[in-house]
């Protein structure tokens, strides 16, 4: 891309608000750390901005994500709150073509479920445990410069059966003390937009000051990045034969007396 990557990063910020310490582990809060985790790693290449919960209409409004390339996702204990309606907002835009990166326990966020279309469940244990995370596929653009493994001194620890459709790809899995092994790094396609899960975060823990982490999370800001001229949504439409190029409106189902719909 010629012009600088369009980066929103959302974060619920329920925990910095309620957890004197998590505030003090992230003074700027967990959107404001991979911020500027992204920020450190492309430079001039990004143009970030973070968006919260709280904010009206969570930060996410139609002009918000019209602006953006790439949106990362970061909800926890407050998954409910997320209105419907900016819900089904994010979709349309990823199903368009914008980028999604969602993050840690992201993965039971309204959106990413919705996306799913599992109940995206896991097994976990909230303790100080290292986590090796392996690279899958080195030739991914994701794992560029990634350690192999990368090691996380602290993290909770997420382990299979993890609830989601087969991946598209697969670049990172993760193992932890008690022998468990999780699918820690998966990329999907979902109408015209990419996304990619990446499991390491949870607020009990500096995971968004970590090297690796902010490498990973850049290299997939630069990937989520649609090639295609112009976000559209997918469309149905009727193509006379041999008429390759100029698709005509579907009207639709047929309606109750028999008409179609217009």
């Amino acid at each position: 891309m010629t012009e600088p990557i369009r980066v929103t990063v959302w974060g619920e910020n329920r925990h910095e608000q309620l957890e004197p310490e998590v505030a003090r582990r992230y003074p700027d809060g967990m959107h404001g750390a991979v911020a500027q985790g992204i920020e450190g790693r492309l430079g001039s290449g990004v143009q970030v901005r973070t968006a919260t919960l709280d904010e009206p209409e969570h930060g996410l409004t139609e002009e918000v994500l019209r602006d953006t390339d790439v949106l990362t996702w970061w909800g926890h204990a407050a998954h409910g709150d997320v209105s419907d309606e900016v819900v089904e907002r994010v979709h349309r835009h990823v199903l368009e073509g914008m980028g999604l990166i969602v993050l840690h326990s992201g993965h039971w966020s309204k959106i990413f479920t919705r996306l799913m279309g599992t109940t995206c469940t896991l097994r976990w244990r909230a303790e100080h445990d290292r986590e090796l995370v392996w690279t899958v596929d080195p030739t991914h653009p994701i794992a560029r410069g990634v350690p192999h493994p990368m090691i996380i001194d602290e993290d909770e620890m997420y382990g299979e059966f993890f609830d989601v459709p087969t991946p598209d790809e697969l670049v990172f899995i993760s193992s932890f003390s008690g022998g468990e092994v999780f699918r820690s790094g998966i990329t999907y396609r979902r109408g015209f937009g990419k996304i990619f899960y990446f499991r390491p975060g949870d607020q009990e823990y500096p995971t968004y000051f970590h090297d690796g982490v902010r490498t990973v999370i850049a290299n997939a800001v630069e990937w989520a990045v649609t090639d295609r001229p112009e976000r559209t949504t997918p469309t149905l439409l009727r193509y006379d034969t041999e008429d390759f190029y100029n698709g005509q409106g579907y009207r639709g189902a047929l309606k109750a007396g028999g008409e179609d719909t217009a």
